[in-house]
């Protein structure tokens, strides 16, 4: 079974802002508050790589290393998920990154399915879990945990769990995040049409063990 990776959108206002927890993530409100682990600069990824900056900038530049600029500045950053991909292809050590542990965002209004899918992934000990009930919890958690893979339940009591996937891949600062659709009675047809939305896995209720890890896996490039 192709599994889907989704990425949460925020459906009230956040506290203290003008924008919806939504909009908050499509224009990156707030992602500077990210761990600084998960978005490098320039001189980060160069001493990483044992490099000069300007060797890391021309990476940047000619499209080999993708990751963003800081709006109104020349200051670029390269997403964590982006630099491990391009030091895997490039035959790099992957010395002083931790590429072992994914974050996987469970997203789901159910709590027993919460719980269900948080035990599933808990026993491999390969990944750290958090869970969101509904859209707006789940966008925060997006631009605070910056997770690698987002289970995603596309009937959320506030949203729909498209515009949630719409919003998270309109984010710069959540390139590297999978989004993996999670629907009841979902047809390989209806999962084939959401990967064309922008979804990057699909799982289909009642879901078993070896298909979530299967699917996690398999939509994120950081599993070894």
């Amino acid at each position: 079974m192709k599994s889907i990776v989704a990425r949460p959108v925020v459906a009230g206002r956040a506290a203290g802002s003008g924008l919806t927890a939504a909009e908050g993530i499509v224009h990156g409100e707030g992602h500077e508050r990210m761990k600084r682990k998960d978005v490098l600069t320039t001189g980060d990824v160069a001493r990483i790589c044992n490099v000069a900056p300007r060797t890391v900038s021309k990476w940047f530049d000619t499209g080999k290393l993708r990751g963003y600029r800081i709006p109104g500045s020349r200051d670029r950053r390269i997403p964590v998920g982006q630099l491990l991909r391009f030091m895997r292809a490039h035959g790099m050590p992957l010395d002083g990154l931790d590429g072992n542990t994914l974050r996987v965002l469970v997203v789901d209004g159910d709590l027993e399915v919460q719980e269900q899918l948080k035990a599933m992934l808990d026993v491999s000990g390969k990944y750290e879990v958090q869970t969101a009930a509904n859209g707006f919890d789940a966008g925060m958690q997006a631009q605070q945990f910056n997770p690698h893979v987002i289970l995603l339940d596309l009937t959320l009591a506030d949203i729909d769990g498209r515009v949630v996937c719409k919003n998270i891949k309109a984010n710069p600062s959540l390139t590297a995040t999978k989004v993996i659709a999670v629907s009841g009675r979902l047809t390989t047809r209806q999962g084939q049409a959401l990967l064309a939305e922008g979804f990057d896995g699909f799982l289909a209720k009642p879901l078993e063990p070896a298909d979530v890890i299967n699917a996690v896996e398999e939509a994120s490039n950081l599993v070894r």
